[in-house]
């Protein structure tokens, strides 16, 4: 394939990532309008997030999609895939109840789960050996817009932004004058998610277009039944230790980063006192950083030592939060510099190097299996692990200095066990490295 035709169908999967990142966002930054709006209580919102693209709903979908990708092959999945995120979008626009909303975010969730690992493994597979890593970094700054490019159109359309005005108008003119506020205040999280239909839209167009990965038709004489794939994937011990080995480093750094995607406004408001105006730009910043930084990478990845870059990345994150220990995030010095580092370790991150090792260490046949499977129990244990979180916090942030510590420490196993299993794949063949790790029957 050439390099141009790599790089056009990189950028055209990648366009999951941005969904994926921006159901998220868009879900937890319109939480509290439609909290007013349906009276819905803590509980509905923990049961909202419990079930989203943050969590259970993509963890299922992962599982689901990852096998039906080796099964079929990742076309099937971009084929039909969108059309279900599309379906998720608008049940939550045109939601009117509780059952609604959270029937769309569970669906928009799965779609997302869904779409994941078949995205990263048609990414390394329609890659040369000299920009596999280039081009994951490519998916990975999507995932980086997503969340900016909804953090800003949320605080444009919410109440009191700047285009509120045109929220009010097109609300009134759906729903007729007697709205009530918290009707049309909604409104504008509505809109949010109409701005993600039609980037589901756009890439539903374009993946359609795809041809099958190489990879998969080569390897199609050798695909067995799912039944089987799962067999072998939890009977072949290499396969087994891969597994453990990547569901480790992404599972400890996610535990943190999940935390962030869906509290740091919160965090930044209750722990560091700026208002919801300031949180949300200082979180808008900080992802403009993350993609960034991932440009950067992405020029350096398949040149450099991955043990450097994993590395450099992990004792960034761990500085960020030795930050909130020793200079506290109650100044602005200390809450911004928390800020800028953990957006550069977002640009390097773990996520960067399980998505690259994830396609690069398992052979074809079940290769987006295992990437499903291992997402499956990261975004699980993940959602557990939120609602842990909330009660070492606290109300107010007075645990903060607790969880920072027990960040740290999830950081610190991340950066042992990479650091110690960094795998020598770079610049070479996906089937060579398949050879060299499972022999020629895979």
């Amino acid at each position: 394939m050439a390099n141009s035709g790599s790089l056009k169908s990189t950028i055209a999967v990648s366009l999951t990532n941005y969904l994926d990142a921006g159901a998220i966002v868009a879900g937890a930054s319109g939480l509290t309008l439609w909290q007013n709006y349906l009276g819905l209580s803590e509980v509905h919102l923990g049961w909202l997030n419990f079930i989203s693209a943050n969590c259970l709903g993509a963890a299922i979908g992962a599982i689901i999609g990852g096998f039906l990708a080796d099964k079929y092959g990742r076309k099937f999945i971009f084929t039909y895939n969108m059309l279900v995120y599309m379906v998720g979008v608008l049940t939550v626009m045109f939601s009117v109840n509780f059952p609604m909303l959270l029937c769309g975010f569970l669906i928009t969730g799965i779609s997302v789960g869904v779409g994941v690992p078949a995205s990263w493994t048609y990414i390394s597979e329609s890659s040369e050996v000299n920009n596999r890593g280039r081009n994951i970094c490519i998916s990975q700054m999507s995932w980086g817009f997503g969340p900016m490019c909804i953090l800003l159109l949320g605080m444009l359309f919410a109440p009191g932004g700047y285009l509120f005005g045109w929220v009010e108008a097109v609300a009134h003119l759906f729903g007729g004058s007697d709205m009530s506020a918290e009707a049309v205040n909604a409104f504008s999280s509505r809109i949010v998610f109409f701005s993600l239909f039609v980037v589901a839209f756009i890439a539903w167009n374009l993946q359609r277009q795809l041809q099958e990965s190489a990879e998969f038709e080569a390897n199609k004489s050798k695909q067995a039944g799912l039944i089987d794939n799962i067999k072998v994937l939890f009977s072949n011990s290499i396969a087994v230790k891969t597994v453990c080995f990547l569901a480790t480093i992404y599972l400890t750094w996610n535990l943190v980063a999940s935390v962030m995607g869906f509290f740091q406004p919160h965090i930044y408001e209750t722990a560091g006192g700026v208002s919801n105006e300031q949180a949300n730009w200082m979180n808008c910043i900080q992802w403009a950083i993350i993609v960034g930084v991932t440009f950067i990478v992405s020029k350096l990845i398949d040149k450099t030592s991955h043990k450097l870059i994993y590395t450099f990345g992990l004792l960034v994150a761990i500085s960020a939060w030795l930050v909130i220990v020793t200079i506290g995030v109650n100044g602005m010095m200390g809450l911004w510099l928390f800020a800028i580092l953990w957006g550069v370790q977002g640009g390097s991150s773990p996520q960067i190097f399980y998505a690259l090792w994830g396609s690069e260490l398992f052979p074809a046949k079940f290769r987006a299996g295992a990437q499903g499977l291992m997402f499956f129990i990261v975004r699980g244990l993940s959602a557990i692990w939120g609602l842990i979180f909330t009660y070492i916090y606290g109300d107010n942030g007075e645990g903060f200095t607790v969880a920072a510590f027990c960040m740290i420490a999830l950081l610190c196993i991340s950066l042992v066990v990479g650091f110690m299993g960094v795998p020598n794949t770079r610049g070479r063949a996906l089937d060579d490295i398949t050879r060299e790790r499972y022999g020629d029957n895979y």
